[in-house]
């Protein structure tokens, strides 16, 4: 390749670089205030979040025609490939989290407008989504500084997520026993808390791209997991 379609390949790929980490703090932004509405019940909020995913997929068919170009016109190998491919499957997981930022949204709608005052108490549950939040930043932070270390950490940080969904299970089982009048809006709560988690697992995909960038190895499947405490949880709260 000449030293002037070196550049321009590269400027192609700083432009595609730059459109993913935007697309990244959009979804970034729509699944925190997602998680945020659920506790306010802020209706308006809600439906801003779900609006936003329609930008969200603009956003994903640009970049997938912008990576589709670059390949055809530069027909990247070795490491460049590698970069590309990365990014179409990143840019998938994005997308998908700002799917599940929709769901929460359309869940959390669902159960403040029917019956609002049935909503139990989870004190964890904010935290639960926090968690979530924070793993997508750092996946992104990982993939904006090319930091293979930063990005076995969001994987590592998945075994924490994933207690903490197991604990809020037990909480809404809990809350369903104790009143039968709250497992119409506990059954939706679930397929909230099923969401966040969800984008946990998107966000480790993420980092196990970044690390494929930056090492060549493929570590989906094969990434070491920390064990989980069980008994991290504590005691469960009541509902009410």
């Amino acid at each position: 390749m000449s030293d002037h379609l070196s550049k321009q390949f590269d400027l192609d790929l700083e432009h595609i670089r730059t459109r993913i980490l935007q697309m990244g703090d959009l979804v970034e932004g729509q699944l925190l205030t997602a998680i945020e509405t659920f506790h306010t019940g802020n209706i308006r909020e809600m439906q801003r979040v779900i609006d936003t995913d329609r930008e969200v997929n603009t956003e994903e068919v640009g970049i997938d025609e912008d990576c589709t170009l670059l390949i055809a016109r530069r027909q990247p190998t070795a490491r460049d490939l590698r970069l590309v491919t990365a990014i179409l499957r990143i840019v998938t997981d994005l997308e998908r989290i700002g799917d599940k930022a929709a769901k929460i949204a359309r869940m959390s709608q669902e159960v403040h407008q029917s019956c609002g005052q049935r909503i139990p108490r989870l004190p964890d549950l904010h935290r639960y989504g926090q968690l979530a939040g924070e793993m997508l930043r750092r996946a992104l932070d990982s993939l904006a500084r090319m930091n293979g270390e930063q990005a076995r950490q969001v994987i590592t940080a998945d075994q924490e997520l994933n207690a903490a969904f197991n604990a809020i299970l037990r909480q809404l089982i809990t809350c369903m026993m104790e009143d039968s009048r709250t497992i119409s809006e506990v059954l939706d709560i679930v397929w909230i808390v099923k969401a966040i988690e969800r984008v946990g697992d998107h966000a480790t995909n993420i980092a196990e791209d970044v690390i494929y960038i930056v090492s060549g190895k493929d570590v989906r499947h094969t990434a070491a997991k920390t064990t989980a405490d069980a008994g991290s949880a504590g005691q469960t709260p009541a509902c009410r």
